[in-house]
């Protein structure tokens, strides 16, 4: 897989992620990983930074349930907004997390 084709993959995942649910960056880089050779949170923050503006970017959080940084405001009113469960300023990932194999 080209650079290029990883990205598409990424945002094409990301483009997956059901309203109310997310995706850590590691969750994101592994169920890539088998088909890309490639298992790298930070590349899939940095793809997101990069590239991520025209897909559902507040729906990407780190493993702990922070939101996106330096995009924290906007990500949390957006999650609100979809009914994402968020203890303080994070996304209770036990909750709301999702798979690209679990039933959409």
């Amino acid at each position: 897989m080209t650079p290029e084709e990883y990205v598409e993959a990424v945002l094409a995942l990301v483009e997956r992620i059901p309203r109310g649910r997310v995706m850590s960056y590691g969750a994101v880089a592994d169920a890539l990983a088998e088909r890309s050779g490639r298992n790298s949170p930070r590349q899939i923050g940095g793809i997101m930074a990069r590239h991520g503006g025209g897909v559902p970017w507040h729906r990407v959080v780190n493993s702990t349930g922070r939101l996106p940084p330096g995009h924290e405001r906007e990500a949390r009113a957006r999650l609100l907004a979809e009914g994402v469960p968020l203890r303080g300023d994070r996304v209770v990932i036990g909750e709301a997390g999702w798979h690209p194999d679990a039933a959409e």
